[in-house]
Parts: structure tokens; C-alpha cells; sequence
């Protein structure tokens, strides 16, 4: 368990240490955020056509209210937090790099749905905007991660889970 913790923190510290570095944000996190835009406007264009899209910004055309997607709410950190987990969870690697796989498509997808819901959310109440972007998605997105996480570790073999469980209490 003790590993376990230390090995979870250090890799955190890590990766967010480097996600905070400039060429890493010019390269990875603005292009990223700008592709979450891009589908989730994609997305609302299915059944609204007054949605558009410009690199992070989703605006409406009717109204001209829009949501900027930035750093930290492209659920990159929830990703973060995800992969430290897994990887200090001992397991074999194919079964790590499912998980991160599926975790991505969760966390991701769940991400979508938060912009979707605050940029329509936001045209609504500005103030209703403000609380659920800042304290029901946040925990929505981190929770999601966690039982990611979980079941995870619900499918991992067995045999290997009982194994690494005693190596770590010893």
C-alpha cells in the first residue's frame, strides 16, 4: 500500500509538473482543447445549427453566448490523476494500457457531455453556469476517474490481483 501511495504521488507530480510546462501547453494542451471544441460543437451541430466552434471557443449564433475550454477543463488532470493510479497499481502492462484506454473514452466522453451541457446550461443561467461548472463537474469528472479506476481493478486476473495484493501488505 505504502508503494503504491509514493509511486501514485511521484508519477502525479511528474506528469503534472510537465503538463505545466509552456511547450508541452503549446504543443499538447491547447491543440487537445481546441480538438474537444471542435467535436463537442461537431456534436450539438447534430441537433442545434447554431453552434460554432473557433480553436477552444464554442459560441452560439443565436444569442452569442459562447465557453472558452481551457487548461483544466479538458479533462486532462482527471487523466493525470487516472494514469498515476494504474500505473503504480501493480498489474501486467496489457492490462494497464486497457485501462488507460478505456479510462480516456470515459473521462472523455463524460468531458463532452460536460461542455455540452454548460454551454447550454450557461444560455440559460449565468449562475446555475457558474455552479455547476465549478463544483458538480469538477467532482462529476475526478469521480469518474476514481470508478474508472475501480473497475479496473474489478477486471483485473484474479490469480494476479491476489498475488500483487499480498506483495503489497508484505
Amino acid at each position: 500500500m505504502v508503494r503504491f501511495l509514493l509511486l501514485f504521488l511521484l508519477v502525479q507530480g511528474v506528469l503534472f509538473g510537465v503538463e505545466m510546462l509552456q511547450p508541452v501547453q503549446t504543443a499538447v494542451i491547447l491543440p487537445w482543447t481546441s480538438v474537444l471544441a471542435d467535436v463537442s460543437g461537431w456534436l450539438m451541430t447534430a441537433f442545434d445549427p447554431n453552434v460554432a466552434t473557433a480553436g477552444k471557443v464554442v459560441r452560439s449564433t443565436v444569442n452569442g453566448f459562447a465557453v472558452s475550454i481551457e487548461p483544466g477543463c479538458n479533462g486532462v488532470e482527471a487523466m493525470i490523476v487516472l494514469l498515476a493510479a494504474i500505473m503504480a497499481f501493480p498489474a501486467p502492462f496489457l492490462y494497464k494500457l486497457t485501462g488507460l484506454l478505456w479510462g480516456f473514452i470515459a473521462i472523455q466522453g463524460m468531458n463532452l457531455l460536460r461542455i455540452i451541457s454548460l454551454f447550454y446550461l450557461g444560455q440559460w443561467s449565468q449562475a446555475l453556469f457558474d455552479w455547476a461548472h465549478l463544483y458538480i463537474w469538477q467532482a462529476l469528472i475526478m469521480l469518474d476517474a476514481l470508478i474508472v479506476f475501480l473497475v479496473w481493478i474489478r477486471y483485473l486476473p484474479g490469480q494476479q490481483r491476489q498475488t500483487k495484493s499480498a506483495e503489497a501488505v508484505a
